[in-house]
């Protein structure tokens, strides 16, 4: 797993690169709790279950950010990660099985193969484009 912090705020976490090697047994957390978008992995064995359940509605007042998340199932992607100031931060490539979270930054992605499949997942509710994100100038 790879951990991409702000350079402008070290202490903050802006992207994360999840692979597919990073499995083990178990459960393991990848996004903190504090974050809108959740993410654990987990790798089971034949017969395992949990007990049935259903999330409950809240009501929620905070500010909130959309957070987003690529998931290759085929092909590969160049992420291409910004800073909190929208300086270059990092490129990584992710190849099927590997995920990427972006908690804050700017973000762009390049399809590198033909056919590539990807599952983007964000948090909601989308109220529009206007209302949902800012475009980066040419950088």
């Amino acid at each position: 797993m790879q951990k991409i912090y702000s350079k402008i705020e070290p202490e903050k976490l802006l992207h994360i690169i999840v692979r597919k090697d990073d499995f083990k047994p178990g459960r393991e957390d990848i996004v903190e709790e504090n974050q809108f978008i959740q993410c654990s992995i987990l790798q089971m064995e034949n017969g395992k279950t949990f007990k049935p359940h259903k999330h409950i509605w809240k009501e929620r007042t905070r500010n909130v950010i959309a957070q987003e998340s690529w998931i290759v199932v085929q092909g590969s992607v160049k992420c291409i990660f910004y800073d909190i100031d929208d300086t270059l931060i990092a490129e990584p490539i992710l190849y099927p099985g590997d995920a990427s979270f972006t908690l804050e930054g700017g973000h762009n992605y390049e399809i590198l193969e033909d056919d590539t499949l990807v599952y983007e997942y964000k948090t909601g509710p989308y109220e529009g484009q206007i209302l949902d994100k800012v475009f980066l100038e040419k950088v």
